[in-house]
């Protein structure tokens, strides 16, 4: 078993789900190969957020985070 694998295997069900979305992110984007816009595709996926940040505050942060 690897690092990730017992990592993961650690976490609450709920968070191994946001794991499974993150990385199911990840490939989509890498195998589009592609830089351009951020597409919905992973609409739902920051809703650990939703009580951290307002909207505004999120796409100021989601912008940083995509290096924009």
């Amino acid at each position: 078993m690897t690092r990730l694998e017992k990592l993961i295997r650690e976490l609450p069900p709920r968070l191994q789900r946001e794991v499974e979305d993150f990385a199911e992110f990840l490939k989509s984007r890498e195998s589009s190969g592609s830089d351009g816009p951020m597409r919905q595709s992973w609409a739902g996926g920051l809703a650990a957020w939703r009580d951290r940040l307002t909207s505004v505050e999120l796409q100021h942060e989601s912008r940083n985070w995509w290096g924009r």
